[in-house]
């Protein structure tokens, strides 16, 4: 029997999604069909008004959902794509990518293939790159994804295994080493990992004269993966040796000669010899550094005479000289990061309890602007001082469409909201939508915007939150921002609902220890 798979698509709205799902959906039709295509559209929400909606092309799949995520980064879209499919597999896909019209069938027979010790089976990925010249710099860098360790470019995971170890972990925040992670613990856990026969093409997508210096960013997770995995991630995770200890030396000649060399320009008459002396030996170091940098750059890509020579040599030259300080710069910062502490495991503890307020702290009273009619649920003072005790912290994420309807006025919901306090005490987050259903705003649940300001506020991170509600909506609403959810049904809990939600409990005492 073959097994069932989602198709998950992270993205920040790149045009060239259109591309991917229009080939996706051309090899759909000839292979075996996924329960579900789902696009989890990860541009950060706007401060105000709601995001454009999200182009998916002139030939998108059929029946492609959507999800948004608030913009917290590729592994914790992937997280939450793979929370809403029920599929035995899922086939991770990044947005710059085109599947061939077989992806399908053959993806179906590398599932298929994949004993049940298998975690995961990785796509080649083919980087077509110009015949009429050598490669520049940005297309050998992308051309190195043929050769890359489990990357998530065409990625098919087993959802048992990646429930195992809790999916991506989510403080990798760029497209960045989160794929390095997430194979060295499904190795640690016992799985094993496999290459594929299907392929997918990643052409070389444009980028800027900086782009090179801007990828220096991933650095501060080459910290991380250091502090999870220790002092040799490189060699477990398959990542190469890198240059860090050259740009390291680059970085302390430069800045070696530039102090001797303010130090000999401000003592003119004493004449300091030997500053003078340091600043020009150490800006030897720093210039052969830099060049030998820039060559070994420019040896392998364009040819004097050839398309875009003179522009190559210019932007190795300078991004030559600028990447050893950045990347010094990046890791120091992701080094202080993760300074003095035991940086925990991935999934992170809970630290911050949120919960709906009508229907699972209060009696739900339909648009109500009455203080007066405020009841707490049985137990909800109970728990809710529990969770103080053990120092937990704990906020309310509430929709109050009344509002936005005009049922309801602000200060008659903030007359209910403050007796609300008044009887269950004080909350550390107090977060809530007033839009009506059809404003498009990114708060109301089932959007994450709520839990994501909630945690903000508390000075956690949305993994660091559990969320307690009485709904789907609230369920969905920690899908999209990454938090974990209790559901407590309730006369208006859907079955579906109840059948969906990831864990449910009987009672608010009942969802403390879960």
């Amino acid at each position: 029997m073959t097994p069932s798979y989602s198709v998950v698509v992270p993205t920040i709205g790149r045009p060239v999604l259109g591309n991917l799902l229009t080939s996706l959906a051309a090899a759909l039709t000839a292979g075996p069909r996924p329960l579900d295509v789902v696009v989890v559209d990860d541009r950060p929400f706007p401060r105000r008004g709601t995001n454009a909606p999200l182009a998916l092309g002139p030939a998108p799949v059929a029946g492609v959902r959507v999800l948004r995520t608030g913009g917290r980064g590729p592994a914790a879209a992937r997280n939450a794509g793979r929370r809403t499919t029920r599929a035995d597999w899922i086939a991770f896909l990044d947005d710059d990518v085109v599947v061939p019209p077989d992806w399908a069938e053959a993806l179906e027979r590398d599932l298929a293939d994949a004993g049940p010790e298998v975690a995961g089976v990785q796509g080649r990925i083919v980087v077509p790159l110009p015949e009429h010249r050598p490669p520049t710099d940005l297309e050998r860098n992308t051309a190195g994804l043929e050769h890359a360790a489990w990357p998530t470019a065409d990625l098919a995971c087993r959802r048992a295994a990646l429930e195992s170890v809790h999916g991506f972990d989510e403080r990798f925040t760029r497209a960045y080493r989160e794929d390095a992670d997430l194979a060295l613990r499904l190795r640690e856990a016992g799985w094993k990992l496999e290459r594929g026969a299907r392929h997918v093409r990643h052409p070389v997508r444009p980028a800027g004269n900086l782009a090179s210096v801007r990828a220096q960013a991933g650095n501060a997770d080459d910290a991380l993966l250091r502090a999870l995995h220790g002092r040799h991630w490189r060699r477990r995770t398959e990542a190469g040796r890198g240059r860090l200890p050259w740009h390291a030396a680059t970085v302390a000649a430069g800045l070696t000669a530039l102090g001797a060399g303010l130090t000999a320009a401000r003592s003119p008459a004493r004449r300091p010899a030997g500053a003078r002396v340091t600043a020009v030996v150490a800006g030897a170091a720093w210039a052969g550094l830099t060049g030998a940098f820039a060559r070994e750059r420019l040896a392998p890509g364009p040819r004097p005479g050839d398309e875009g020579f003179a522009a190559e040599v210019g932007r190795m030259l300078v991004t030559s000289a600028l990447i050893p300080f950045a990347a010094v710069a990046h890791r120091a910062r992701g080094a202080w990061s993760w300074r003095g502490r035991e940086v925990p495991a991935w999934p992170l503890p809970v630290r911050a309890v949120l919960f709906d307020r009508d229907g699972t702290l209060i009696h739900d009273v339909p648009y109500n602007g009455d203080p007066r009619a405020v009841e707490p649920l049985p137990g909800a003072r109970r728990v809710l001082d529990q969770l103080r005790a053990r120092r937990l912290r704990v906020g309310v994420v509430s929709n109050q469409s009344g509002i936005g309807r005009g049922l309801l006025t602000t200060a008659q919901v903030d007359a209910v909201d403050d007796r609300v306090r008044e009887l269950l005490g004080p909350f550390g987050t107090w977060q809530r939508c007033p839009h009506h259903p059809e404003d498009g705003c990114t708060c109301r649940k089932p959007e994450p915007g709520l839990v994501l300001r909630a945690a903000a506020e508390l000075g956690v991170l949305p993994a660091e939150c559990l969320v307690v509600g009485d709904i789907g909506a609230d369920v969905d609403a920690a899908i999209a921002a990454g938090a974990r959810s209790v559901l407590v049904p309730t006369a208006m809990t859907r079955r579906e609902e109840l059948s969906s939600a990831p864990v449910v409990a009987s009672t608010l005492d009942e969802a403390v220890p879960l």
